[in-house]
């Protein structure tokens, strides 16, 4: 491969992460697949194997500095340059916001916007001085249309949109591509065995319990219906490396999308009533 690319991607262990690193890896890159805990490799390692592929793998955590450095430094060492980052570590957490601890929503926010920011301040200085990289950041649909029982991991994405659009023009004057992909719901471990839900989710106590469980029934439901490929979302995170001249955002699938603009072109009041009758009549 001619036009072989160092590219960086954190949380490599499921999902989005784990099948960019092999699909991109099977195309001959320099990947440097990431992750929290080592000790969840093995999924990545098996899919790497069975095509055929290499990466390195290592341990990072968005959330701590030392890491990060440690994963930057070696690939300095290594290669002399970085052409791709891809921040895709994070997770959601469930909750209305009376059943959400402090805790729980400073935790979805460190993860899911600080540590986009953690990894980008040790890449970026590399990437400015040669003049040219992409950072791909995976945001989400709940980035630009809010749910009810998410309100954490929609203030994160929609933090993340933000940051990443002021980034988009502030790198932009170096040559560097900033990239928002948004996903709508897929089936990956996100909403299975990572699953993440607040103090108070299930406490049959709470005045949003019956709404909660509902809501949660409704997207695992949607989730199951809709039958979406993951895969889909790692071959448009290929594109986007492959594309030289990439656009700020990507919305992944055409339901989502349809979401999107429904609320933007239809009257304020229409678009609440469609939602929450879809969202608190839905059987």
């Amino acid at each position: 491969m001619n036009n072989q690319k160092v590219i960086l991607i954190t949380g490599c262990s499921s999902g989005f992460g784990l099948l960019a690193a092999v699909r991109l890896a099977s195309q001959g890159h320099f990947v440097w697949a990431t992750m929290r805990d080592l000790k969840k490799r093995q999924a990545l390692e098996k899919e790497l194997v069975k095509r055929k592929s290499q990466a390195k793998v290592r341990e990072l955590d968005v959330t701590k500095p030392s890491t990060i450095k440690n994963v930057v430094d070696e690939i300095k060492k290594t290669h002399h340059h970085i052409d791709v980052l891809i921040n895709n570590a994070g997770y959601g957490i469930a909750g209305f916001f009376e059943d959400l601890s402090q805790d729980d929503i400073r935790a979805q926010m460190e993860t899911n916007f600080f540590g986009v920011q953690n990894v980008c301040r040790e890449v970026i200085p590399m990437m400015r001085e040669q003049k040219k990289g992409k950072i791909i950041n995976i945001s989400s649909i709940a980035g630009q249309t809010a749910m009810p029982c998410l309100g954490a991991y929609n203030a994160s994405k929609w933090a993340l949109e933000a940051f990443s659009e002021s980034l988009y023009h502030e790198l932009g004057l170096f040559g560097i591509s900033v990239v928002l992909v948004e996903p709508g719901a897929y089936p990956t471990s996100i909403f299975t065995r990572n699953a993440d839900y607040g103090k108070n989710f299930n406490d049959p106590h709470s005045p949003y319990f019956a709404f909660s469980q509902k809501l949660n029934s409704v997207a695992q439901k949607n989730i199951s219906k809709h039958k979406r490929n993951p895969d889909d979302v790692a071959c448009l995170i290929e594109r986007i490396v492959d594309n030289p001249r990439p656009r700020l955002r990507y919305v992944s699938d055409f339901s989502s999308w349809s979401r999107m603009m429904a609320q933007k072109i239809l009257p304020p009041s229409l678009a609440t009533r469609i939602f929450r009758r879809f969202i608190y009549a839905n059987k």
